[in-house]
C-alpha cells in the first residue's frame, strides 16, 4: 500500500461522513496516473502554491495602494490569513483540510492589480464584464504552465469560482473558503483601517463589539467558534443569527467608513485611468504584447489576450509599463 493511499484510509476512517475525501473525487480534466506520496488534494495545494500566479500576489494590493509601512496587508497574506481560518474550521469539523487549503491558497489567483479598483475597471473595458472568481479559475484551467493549465481537480475548481457570490461551493470545504474569506478582510481592513488613521477604535459599531468582541483575534475567535458550532453535523456552513448579524453589521461599518473613504480611497482613480490606458494601448497594438499572450489572441480575441495580461499584473509591473510607454524618458548625449 502507497503511502497515498494509507492517507486515503485515514481520510475514509477518521473524516466526518460529510467531508469530501479525495478518493471520490470527480476526477481532472485531464487523468493523470496519481501520486504515490499525496492526495490528489496535496498535489493541487503544491501545484497552486508553485504557481507564478500565486507568487504574484505579493506585489498585488489588497485594500490600501502603495501603504508606506512594511505591516499592511497584500493578496498574498490575506490568502494566507483565509487559508488559515478555514484550516481551523475544517479540522474542528472533522472536514478536508487539503481540500480546504487547495482552495483557500487558489481563491483569488485570477486578482487585479490594485484590488477590487482594477477588477471594476477590468469589468468596465472588457467586452462581456470581468470578475475576479472567473478569472482565479481561468488561471488554473488555461493561463498557468504555459497554456495548458494546472489540472486541478473538479472540488477545487469548483470552490475557487464560487468563493465570493452566487450558488455555494458544492463541497462542505468549498463553503468554508467563503466565509474564511469575509472573516479574514473584514477584520485585516479593519486592523489596517486602525493603522493608517482611517478609522479610530471608538468608531467601531459598538454593538457589534459587544457580540464580536473588542479586539482583532477576539473578533475571528468568536466569528471561527460560532461557524464551528453552528455547522457541527449540518449539510451548509452557517452561522448563528446573532453572530451573522453582527458580521453584516460590520460589513456595512467597513464599506461606508472604509472602503469608499476619500483617504483610504483617493488614489483609485489614478490607478484606474493607467489601467485603463494600458488597456487601450494593447488593444491598439496587441503585437506588443508578449508571447504567451499571442496564443490567445489568435484563438480567443485581441480584448481577451489584453485582459488576461493585465489582470496577471502587480501593481509595481503595471506603474512600469505604464512609464514605460507613456512617460516620456530624458535623453542623454553618450
Amino acid at each position: 500500500m502507497t503511502l497515498r493511499q494509507q492517507l486515503q484510509e485515514r481520510e475514509d476512517t477518521v473524516l466526518s461522513p460529510l467531508a469530501c475525501k479525495s478518493f471520490q473525487s470527480r476526477g481532472r480534466a485531464r487523468s493523470e496516473e496519481e501520486c504515490a506520496i499525496r492526495t490528489p488534494f496535496q498535489r493541487d495545494t503544491d501545484r497552486i502554491v508553485y504557481s507564478k500566479a500565486f507568487r504574484r500576489l505579493k506585489q498585488k494590493t489588497q485594500v490600501f495602494l502603495h501603504p508606506e509601512g512594511d505591516h499592511y496587508r497584500t493578496r498574498m497574506t490575506h490568502t494566507l490569513e483565509v487559508s488559515r481560518i478555514a484550516r481551523t474550521m475544517a479540522r474542528a469539523l472533522f472536514l478536508n483540510e487539503d481540500l480546504t487549503e487547495a482552495i483557500a491558497l487558489g481563491h483569488d489567483l485570477g486578482h487585479t492589480p490594485f484590488g477590487h479598483a482594477g477588477e471594476r475597471l477590468l469589468d468596465q473595458v472588457m467586452p462581456g464584464g470581468f470578475a475576479h472568481y472567473q478569472q482565479s479559475l481561468r488561471v488554473v484551467d488555461q493561463l498557468e504552465k504555459g497554456g495548458v493549465g494546472l489540472n486541478l481537480t473538479w472540488e477545487v475548481r469548483n470552490g475557487i469560482v464560487c468563493h465570493t457570490k452566487g450558488t455555494p461551493a458544492a463541497t462542505l470545504e468549498g463553503q468554508i473558503v467563503r466565509l474564511a474569506d469575509h472573516i479574514a478582510y473584514i477584520n485585516h481592513d479593519i486592523e489596517d483601517a486602525l493603522r493608517g488613521g482611517i478609522i479610530y477604535p471608538i468608531d467601531l459599531p459598538l454593538d457589534v463589539s459587544r457580540v464580536l468582541g473588542f479586539t482583532h483575534s477576539e473578533r475571528i475567535n468568536t466569528l471561527v467558534a460560532d461557524a464551528i458550532q453552528a455547522s457541527e453535523g449540518q449539510s451548509e456552513i452557517r452561522q448563528s443569527p446573532e453572530v451573522g448579524e453582527a458580521m453584516l453589521t460590520l460589513k456595512e461599518f467597513m464599506f461606508d467608513s472604509v472602503y469608499t473613504n476619500p483617504m483610504a480611497k483617493g488614489e483609485e482613480g489614478k490607478a484606474q485611468d493607467m489601467l485603463r490606458c494600458l488597456f487601450e494601448y494593447y488593444q491598439k497594438n496587441p503585437d506588443h504584447l508578449p508571447d504567451d499572450f499571442q496564443a490567445i489572441r489568435v484563438k480567443e480575441g485581441v480584448d481577451r489576450a489584453v485582459c488576461d495580461y493585465i489582470a496577471g499584473m502587480t501593481d509595481p509591473f503595471a506603474v512600469d509599463r505604464y512609464r514605460e510607454i507613456f512617460i516620456p524618458k530624458g535623453w542623454t548625449v553618450l
